[in-house]
């Protein structure tokens, strides 16, 4: 089965992001006609069994419109929180409006880059994804620009959609773009260029490619944050596409041999967390017994059952090591307790966590998910 069109049997979680210029028209309206084909496209892939988030630009947009303002409301840092304050209601009730049709509830969720920095908040914004999806819901997800700062902002939506990707452990993100793909060279202004339709190493030729200019004017993005973007992407074990937007139901197309360019993801998956095995340092220990030891093996998440010993003072998402009781390393992964918690739960069963705590409990210590092994 071919990847084009990242389809539900092979891949169950999406991203989609759209663009500004696919979104909004030039007169500052949404194009609603081109977004129910859309709408459409998702509800059939839901019916098929996958899973999908969207990532929306168009706030700014929308909402410089409606004030007036010039430059699309790009022209200051003010005028584009103003806007985006705005914009985003009407973007988030055109998504209400158009997924409610289809019997699918919407969910907002706005977000800033220090949300997904924070590993506390990142753990925070990777539960509320998987709960959403769990509960058949289709989260909208954009940057929060009405607060964001240029120095605690993504600056485009196709590394947005990356990170989300990440966070929810996506298996694919899809950008729907002005352009079907990554070209040799700007396809503008050089005729001669070609499209790469697949790509398997991002290096130093395939940077070359690149050009930072947004085509529709509109967006903040261009060629070089997608294949930032890609970068991220595929360094979590996901495959990132892009393709053109420019077309009614531009999934199907793709799917029945559109252009496109994929970018493919470590075939072994293990990239999703080479930055829990080698980059971040730990806040504390946690020593498990012999059954932790081989639950953990088989690729269980850490239960507070297992746990003998914490060490350490630690906060939830904080990197802990789990050690043997002979001090032997076998991974690493983020605490879903603070230290102090863990120390009350450890050797308890997760359905006395509750009574112990007087808290609605998470069942786990160290989910799977977020946690890598170092040794067998």
């Amino acid at each position: 089965m071919t990847l084009a069109g990242f389809p539900p049997a092979l891949c169950r979680r999406i991203v989609i992001k759209i663009g500004s210029a696919l979104l909004v028209d030039p007169q500052g309206n949404p194009r609603e006609v081109w977004l129910r084909t859309l709408v459409g496209e998702v509800a059939a892939r839901r019916d098929a069994g996958q899973q999908v988030i969207i990532v929306s630009s168009g706030a700014i947009a929308l909402g410089a419109r409606r004030l007036g303002l010039a430059k699309g409301g790009r022209g200051s840092l003010e005028d584009a929180q103003a806007a985006a304050a705005v914009g985003q209601i009407a973007l988030s009730q055109a998504w209400a409006m158009l997924l409610g049709e289809r019997g699918i509830t919407a969910a907002q969720m706005l977000v800033t880059l220090d949300d997904l920095e924070n590993r506390r908040r990142y753990l925070n914004a990777s539960a509320t994804l998987e709960r959403l999806l769990s509960l058949g819901a289709v989260p909208v997800v954009n940057e929060n620009d009405s607060v964001a700062t240029a120095e605690i902002r993504f600056g485009d939506n196709d590394r947005l959609a990356a990170r989300i990707g990440q966070a929810a452990r996506a298996d694919a993100v899809v950008l729907l773009s002005d352009v079907d793909g990554l070209y040799t060279a700007n396809p503008h202004v050089d005729a001669s260029a070609m499209l790469v339709e697949n790509v398997d190493r991002i290096d130093a030729s395939v940077m070359a490619m690149a050009d930072g200019e947004s085509g529709s004017g509109m967006g903040s993005g261009g060629m070089r944050s997608k294949i930032e973007a890609a970068k991220i992407a595929t360094g979590a074990g996901a495959h990132l596409a892009i393709i053109s937007g420019h077309v009614d139901a531009p999934l199907g197309c793709w799917t029945d041999g559109g252009r496109g360019t994929i970018f493919h993801a470590a075939e072994s998956r293990r990239a999703r967390k080479t930055w829990l095995a080698g980059r971040l340092t730990t806040r504390g220990h946690i020593t498990v017994d012999a059954g932790a030891e081989r639950a953990l093996a088989n690729g269980n998440s850490l239960l507070p059952i297992g746990v003998r010993k914490v060490t350490g003072t630690f906060a939830r998402g904080d990197v802990v090591d789990i050690v043997t009781e002979d001090g032997r390393v076998l991974a690493r992964g983020l605490s879903e307790y603070d230290s102090s918690d863990a120390v009350q739960i450890a050797g308890k069963r997760s359905e006395d966590i509750a009574a112990i705590l007087s808290d609605v409990p998470r069942s786990v210590l160290i989910h799977r998910d977020h946690m890598v092994l170092l040794a067998q």
